[in-house]
């Protein structure tokens, strides 16, 4: 009786010692499984750039997965898609790309891709709609003219102010595709346009000592960002968008600087430093590197560190001029 007394009791106490470790074993199952389910309930998008993928972050937070296919410092006008860019974008339910020209090679992608990302389709996000080009000029682009900005300047998200219209467009194709987060979205976009606004009074006050002074640029990229920030551009190295200055077109720029007193010359991490290493010497200028993108220095990890890493170079430049 005693000994069929103790196994009862060892039974029971097997028992009572495998309970705590079933019930982690289940709360490790439910976690996994709540984890997996929350992946998958998110809004599978792609990016064409890192500045389009931090606005489709500051809409979407942790309600989307979001990857961008131009990798940190890469230009994008030039950017060869690779293999694995057709794989991510026939997994995405978006697509969110800059439009205005920038990113023509997208185009082939979003065509062999199909479904709902392609053109027209409700996935498709041309964040460039509602913004207002700047240098939109009538002309075709032949040999000679690199990549022409035909349909206006692409660059439009240096503008800070822009980002209030992209992030629109971007709210309302997410509110279509997920309905059930839209209010989430909204409420992302919001508190992201706060925090950009109290920024952005920053950075006017930073750069107001710069307001009306001359500046160079490498690539015309900054028509925008001047334009915000009351910058003035005089001129560019490259005589047409992507085209590389001839030895007359250097003079003619070192005459212009000279006359005008510009000593400041912004240039882009893969820009190259020849050219402007020798206009440097010869009009006794100082080098602003600047990031027109997302990544392409170090700081500048998303769309609001981009501009405070712009302002500091900037404003580094000209204690120095």
């Amino acid at each position: 009786m005693r000994d069929s007394a103790q196994r009862g009791g060892d039974s029971c106490g097997g028992r009572a010692s495998l309970a705590p470790l079933q019930l982690l074993l289940i709360a490790a199952t439910l976690t996994f499984g709540s984890a997996a389910a929350l992946a998958q309930e998110r809004l599978a998008v792609v990016a064409t750039t890192g500045d389009m993928r931090s606005l489709a972050e500051a809409v979407g937070g942790d309600r989307i997965a979001v990857t961008s296919l131009v990798p940190p410092g890469f230009d994008p006008e030039e950017y060869q898609p690779k293999a694995q860019d057709l794989a991510r974008v026939k997994r995405a339910q978006a697509a969110v790309r800059v439009g205005l020209d920038l990113d023509l090679w997208f185009d082939r992608l979003l065509m062999q891709a199909g479904g709902d990302v392609r053109r027209g389709a409700s996935g498709y996000i041309d964040a460039s709609f509602g913004v207002t080009a700047l240098e939109v000029r009538g002309r075709t682009v032949g040999p000679g003219d690199g990549h022409a900005h035909g349909n206006g300047n692409p660059h439009y998200w240096l503008d800070p102010r822009n980002a209030e219209i992209v992030t629109a467009t971007i709210l309302e194709a997410f509110a279509r595709l997920d309905p059930a987060n839209a209010k989430t979205y909204e409420t992302n976009r919001l508190a992201f346009l706060g925090r950009l606004n109290g920024k952005l009074t920053t950075w006017e006050t930073q750069l107001a000592a710069l307001n009306g002074v001359p500046l160079v640029a490498y690539h015309n990229s900054w028509p925008y960002f001047a334009r915000r920030f009351r910058l003035d551009f005089i001129g560019t190295f490259e005589p047409k968008p992507g085209v590389p200055a001839s030895p007359a077109h250097l003079a003619a720029l070192i005459k212009t600087m000279t006359e005008r007193g510009a000593r400041i010359i912004v240039r882009q991490p893969h820009e190259p430093e020849k050219d402007i290493a020798f206009v440097t010497r010869r009009t006794n200028s100082a080098v602003a590197v600047l990031a027109a993108s997302v990544g392409a220095l170090p700081g500048a990890d998303d769309y609001l560190s981009l501009f405070d890493v712009n302002v500091a170079a900037l404003q580094a430049a000209a204690s120095v001029r």
